[in-house]
């Protein structure tokens, strides 16, 4: 039978879909399957609730693997009519179906959004007790002081201990940041002697975004750019005079709400968002039955923010957006990035783990190997550089880097980089911004480029002109251990990336040439593709080191290297010209390190089935369990890795570079936000074996 979290709030806004989220983050990563279950859903029956679909997209978990018990409609006529046993047996019906299905059951308690809010508490006290989990209860501390917040500990834990659960921890969260050391050193641990985390406020979750404020009050966009992800953090009421409005601009990502017909502070908005310097606007909002003027249309139209319009009047609109709070389950990267950066740095995984004694996964699904990087990054604080600051896509990536805590992010950009970060509500305060052209250490770096480079004649005057590169730039701050890791190449090519690295930053001792991998993350495994992206048509001693070198990189990735040299025939069965260069490269191997299994010339399919495998290699190590691969030339890698990518569905991580003295990796020109984020996860982790701590 599967383990079962019930995760249980204590009072109303408590917070506890973070807690969710983020146990099943961590629980997802250390065993094979979890599922998620809420018994009672406030949608009604036959909806989707929107917390289950959020964990089913997030997670990749297949139908069986979530679900929900009943309605609160259908709960709430089942306790009025005194049947509280069906509501029990209902519940756990579909607790169980899930259970078959999976290793871990994360169950999340109902809103408390009713009356009797003790009833509901024991209510879910009781669900957990009749689903055979454990619990883990979630106080809130918003609007408590640390005595308070302490008092709301002890008696919920005394509760719960009177209803007889099997209490697993105690989260306080949604506590003040300012107080929060205190609140740590005053809560005591209980009669089991078990730690209780604490969590501070996490505004980045709580603020609602434009998409979930429109959807709430009906809202239908006029013009300009859904940007349904961007945070409103301030609201405003324009109803005063345009310079009166100007003064009372509180901060970035600011909601304005007026009438329609005011088009002085319509106007007025689009031309402060165009001043350096002044708060962004996140989005305007006009009120009221009347069309916005059709003559203001094409200023609107100009704006970076997008401006809706709903037919309810200024007070009531301004009433129902302020009542909207944030929720994950909108299902945007950087909520979600902040929610499991706040539960990581709260909670020891270690000492929760101990405690449930769960069965080591002995599958690597795509979503686990990627968390799971995410991990080891932030297990080893290091600092990775992004030239490629005016590059949207950047800045979306680094803003969640730094809320999900992994890794120090270094963007290089100036007044530009803020401007664009601002209009588009890109959040960059845990981000470090470094503008090349004022920074003092420009000229130091270009002497030390004039000085690595003297035996081919450049002189101090062209060294500064190559540093006004931004790829020069950030590589020089690796070479000298101002970052320990670069990532480029989302709006350059390859050659720009790797140029200044192989002009100062060198190989590796021993190492021949830099070569690239991806990791090629199928459902149930990670397989290492090499080369894909950087040698056209290596040699055979070019071969072997790419197998080294790929064989390396598996290993640092958690992917035990059973290393196939592919070729277009198996074993003795072909000749000529590329099968000998394939041979040869599988020899020099096999001399050079014995330490893991390589086979070659071998094809792939000989490579990965074991069937085909035992007619065509029956001897072999690897044939039939080849984890690396190593392609005679980059257009049949490149090729192959893009076709299993699309046929497949797999999930490729890459190119990640080896070879180089210091941790640099390309990105595709088509690259997305998450393949930023996770190339950043594998600097940081190449950056731990490569540089010495700051």
């Amino acid at each position: 039978m599967a383990h079962g979290l019930y995760v249980s709030a204590t009072s109303a806004q408590s917070g506890k879909s973070l807690i969710v989220l983020g146990l099943s983050d961590l629980l997802h990563r250390h065993t094979n399957s979890i599922g998620f279950f809420r018994p009672i859903s406030d949608t009604a029956p036959g909806d989707t609730d929107p917390m289950v679909a959020f964990m089913r997209e997030h997670f990749e978990l297949p139908d069986e693997a979530v679900g929900v018990g009943l309605s609160r409609v259908e709960a709430r006529e089942l306790i009025a009519a005194r049947n509280t046993e069906e509501l029990y047996s209902r519940a756990l019906d579909a607790y169980s179906e899930i259970a078959k299905h999976v290793d871990v059951v994360i169950v999340e308690g109902t809103d408390l959004s009713g009356h009797d809010l003790t009833t509901e508490f024991e209510l879910n006290a009781r669900l957990a007790n009749h689903l055979g989990c454990h619990l883990i209860g979630v106080v809130s501390a918003a609007g408590l002081d640390v005595a308070q917040s302490v008092e709301a500990v002890d008696v919920a834990r005394d509760s719960y201990y009177e209803q007889r659960v099997s209490l697993l921890s105690m989260i306080v969260n949604r506590a003040d940041p300012e107080t929060i050391d205190e609140l740590r050193s005053e809560i005591h641990p209980g009669r089991h002697h078990r730690k209780v985390y604490v969590i501070p406020e996490t505004p980045e979750v709580l603020s609602p975004t434009i998409g979930e404020v429109m959807d709430t009050v009906g809202a239908r966009l006029v013009t300009g750019d859904p940007s349904r992800d961007r945070d409103i953090r301030h609201i405003m009421i324009a109803a005063m005079n345009v310079g009166y409005l100007l003064e009372r601009y509180e901060g970035d990502d600011s909601l304005l709400v007026t009438p329609a017909d005011r088009t002085d502070v319509l106007t007025a908005a689009v031309a402060a968002s165009r001043t350096p310097g002044f708060p962004s606007t996140a989005g305007v909002l006009v009120t009221g039955p009347r069309p916005v003027e059709a003559s203001v249309l094409p200023v609107l139209a100009e704006a970076p923010f997008p401006v809706y319009s709903c037919e309810q009047g200024t007070f009531d609109t301004t009433t129902a957006v302020a009542a909207v709070r944030g929720s994950i389950t909108a299902g945007i990267p950087r909520k979600t990035a902040a929610a499991l950066g706040a539960m990581a740095k709260a909670v020891d995984e270690s000492e929760l783990l101990a405690r449930l004694q769960l069965p080591s996964p002995d599958l690597m699904t795509p979503v686990r190997f990627l968390h799971q990087l995410v991990e080891r990054a932030r297990s080893d604080r290091r600092r990775v550089v992004l030239p490629e600051g005016e590059d949207l896509r950047v800045l979306r990536a680094a803003e969640i880097i730094a809320r999900r805590d992994i890794c120090d992010v270094i963007v290089l950009g100036g007044t530009k980089v803020s401007d664009l970060a601002r209009e588009n509500g890109v959040d960059l305060s845990g981000v470090q911004l470094v503008d090349p052209d004022t920074d003092p250490r420009t000229e130091a770096f270009a002497t030390e480029y004039a000085k690595l480079r003297a035996h081919k004649g450049i002189t101090l005057e062209q060294a500064r002109e190559r540093m006004t590169s931004r790829s020069y730039w950030g590589t020089m701050m690796v070479h000298l251990g101002h970052a320990d890791g670069m990532v480029s190449g989302a709006a350059h090519t390859t050659a720009d990336t790797i140029r200044p690295s192989l002009e100062f930053v060198k190989t590796r001792p021993g190492v021949k040439l830099v070569s690239s991998v991806f990791l090629m993350c199928l459902p149930d495994r990670v397989l290492v593709y090499g080369d894909c992206a950087v040698n056209p048509n290596p040699d055979a001693a070019g071969l072997a080191d790419i197998a080294l070198a790929s064989a390396a990189t598996a290993r640092q990735f958690g992917v035990d290297p059973k290393v196939a040299m592919l070729s277009y025939s198996t074993g003795t069965s072909g000749a000529g010209a590329d099968v000998d260069s394939v041979r040869e490269a599988t020899a020099l191997v096999q001399s050079t390190s014995p330490d893991f299994p390589v086979e070659g010339p071998i094809q792939y399919d000989a490579a990965v089935d074991s069937f085909i495998a035992a007619s065509k290699l029956p001897e072999s190590d690897v044939a039939g369990h080849a984890t690396v691969f190593v392609f005679p030339d980059l257009n049949t890698g490149n090729n192959t890795y893009k076709a299993v990518q699309q046929s497949a569905g797999a999930v490729a991580v890459g190119p990640v570079l080896q070879g180089l003295n210091k941790a640099v990796n390309d990105l595709s020109r088509g690259c997305t936000v998450a393949d930023i984020v996770n190339t950043v996860a594998i600097t940081a982790i190449q950056a731990q074996s490569l540089s010495p701590s700051a």
